[in-house]
């Protein structure tokens, strides 16, 4: 035998046994590496084909490439074994049709978006219109049309986010009150929900940023029970039937007569005593409301002999906190999945 065929045949009895050992992938790459690879056996044997006998040399590299086609071979054999074996092992396992799958995460509609929700399609149920407005306005929407003129003392409880020296961040929704009136003739019914901005100090019930919702009906004979009774409607769908509301006394440059609005207390039903939501008096303070003022109707071009009209204004976030029983106003801004989940 020659001294090629010898080392040849050593060559791949080392591969077959290798090879019988390799039990997974990793291993067969080993082996490929091994006897195949850029400094593998097989280059070995190469580089030494210059040191054979001169009569063996002339056929050397074509009796290698045979043996490295056979071993290539053999190695794509035992890699198709071993998948074989691995979808083997996959079917034999047992799968138990029968455990529950895991829930799905099923997001919700946010608290605040759902008393927006439920107070338009209260509104929109009784031929109310839903309005959105810019939450950037100019002093004019903001104040001077609502009969709240630069020298006027109510201007400083506004608290605003001046952008340049006329532009503002809207402290109310009112001023897309004044845009509808400017769109459009008498009898007008909207509601405008959306988001406002205000320089107060942060606190369990304040934030420099709410949602506010308010309404305004301007028609010939409307008067401050038709303003009652809508009010009173909406408290009963979101606090439950057996609501109440009150009207105190106040001012609001844009409306007259004015009126604080409250509802009897969600958690005690009005009884008072020593219920921690609304002090003991029974009753939980929503927003301002009245008539809307002559001079309003008047910068709009409205006969207040002929029209007259009502409007409300309240925070959402102070009806989520009676609707929800929540101590603390920022928990529905602080985006605690634990919380939200609990309201959803």
């Amino acid at each position: 035998m020659s001294e090629l065929n010898k080392q040849l045949e050593e060559l791949r009895a080392r591969f077959d046994e290798a090879l019988a050992k390799a039990h997974d992938a990793k291993e067969l790459e080993a082996v490929r590496v091994a006897f195949l690879g850029r400094s593998g056996e097989v280059t070995l044997l190469r580089r030494g084909i210059g040191q054979l006998p001169a009569g063996e040399r002339p056929n050397a590299g074509k009796v290698i490439n045979e043996l490295v086609e056979a071993m290539e071979a053999s190695l794509q054999e035992g890699e198709a074994a071993l998948q074989s074996r691995v979808f083997e092992n996959e079917l034999a396992q047992r799968i138990d049709v029968t455990i529950p799958a895991m829930p799905a995460q099923i997001g919700s509609i946010h608290p605040n978006r759902r008393i927006v929700n439920d107070i338009c399609r209260f509104f929109q149920n009784h031929g109310f219109a839903v309005v959105l407005g810019p939450e950037i306005e100019p002093e004019y929407y903001n104040f001077d049309a609502l009969n709240i003129p630069s020298d006027h003392p109510a201007r400083e409880g506004f608290d605003s986010f001046f952008l340049t020296h006329n532009l503002l961040l809207r402290p109310h929704t009112s001023p897309m009150q004044i845009r509808t009136m400017q769109q459009h003739r008498p009898p007008i019914a909207v509601v405008v929900p959306g988001r406002c901005y205000r320089r107060d100090a942060v606190d369990a019930r304040h934030l420099f940023q709410f949602t506010q919702i308010e309404g305004l009906l301007i028609g010939e004979d409307v008067h401050m029970g038709h303003l009652k009774g809508m009010l009173t409607g909406m408290c009963r769908e979101l606090f439950g039937h057996d609501q109440q509301v009150r009207f105190r006394p106040s001012f609001f440059p844009f409306t007259e007569p004015s009126a604080e609005v409250d509802t009897t207390c969600p958690l005690c039903k009005g009884e008072g005593g020593e219920c921690r939501m609304c002090g003991g008096s029974g009753w939980i303070e929503l927003g301002g409301s009245g008539m809307v003022h002559p001079n309003v109707l008047r910068n709009m071009d409205f006969d207040p002999d002929v029209y007259s009209g009502w409007a409300f204004g309240f925070g959402v976030e102070r009806m989520a906190l009676v609707r929800y029983d929540i101590d603390d106003i920022r928990r529905l801004y602080e985006n605690d999945p634990d919380f939200l989940y609990q309201l959803g």
